[in-house]
């Protein structure tokens, strides 16, 4: 069984009442400290759970394997979505906090997505940073209204134009209330997506609190 003793991760406890907890979620080569700066900007006083990815391609984190540079393992992406839901499960008892918001850089964006999809009452929402479909076939997922915001760069050179739509569109089929905003941007982070980030967490914490 999978629980939190899996991944290595840091905790920071929230110091904001009703403010949603934040699962933290690297890209590729990241570690689980990687994203404590930007979760902290984002939503002051919310609780932070950030896992390490447990697979590694050359000696870099990540949260699933790949066949090529934006060709998925998908069997592999199916098998550790359902252990970081586990770990998510755990970890929520562990340390007493409601389901979290994901948030998701590049390859932690996938992994969000696919457990949104794969294992939805694991998430009250997410935020996903260049974000790409993660599954050609997906489940029949049932999202219920669950916020979504996608941010994706118009110059990305690692995300295919038009994917981030196929992502939003199916998230949406599933039941997902999804925002999509294309920034003028590469595929690194911006300020823009942080300054949106932090207003859509402030516009919907009420919901997932």
């Amino acid at each position: 069984m999978t629980d939190e003793s899996s991944f290595i991760y840091r905790f920071e406890p929230g110091t904001r009442p009703g403010a949603p907890p934040l699962l933290l979620l690297h890209g590729t080569g990241g570690d689980e400290n990687d994203l404590l700066q930007l979760g902290a900007m984002i939503s002051p006083g919310s609780a932070l759970l950030s896992p390490r990815g447990r697979v590694l391609e050359h000696g870099m984190p990540r949260f699933f394997r790949r066949l090529a540079e934006g060709v998925f393992d998908e069997q592999d992406v199916r098998k550790r979505a359902l252990e970081l839901g586990a770990f998510v499960e755990s970890a929520r008892q562990r340390h007493g906090i409601a389901a979290p918001v994901a948030v998701g850089f590049s390859n932690g964006a996938n992994i969000a997505a696919a457990l949104l999809l794969m294992k939805p009452d694991a998430l009250a929402g997410a935020v996903l940073l260049r974000a790409m479909v993660p599954l050609s076939d997906p489940p029949k997922a049932r999202l219920d209204g669950k916020p979504v915001l996608i941010l994706s760069g118009q110059a990305d050179p690692i995300v295919p134009a038009g994917n981030a739509a196929r992502l939003s569109a199916m998230l949406a089929d599933a039941g997902a209330k999804v925002i999509l905003r294309t920034l003028p941007a590469g595929h690194q982070l911006s300020q823009a997506d942080v300054n949106l980030s932090r207003d859509w967490i402030t516009s919907v914490d009420t919901l997932v609190a």
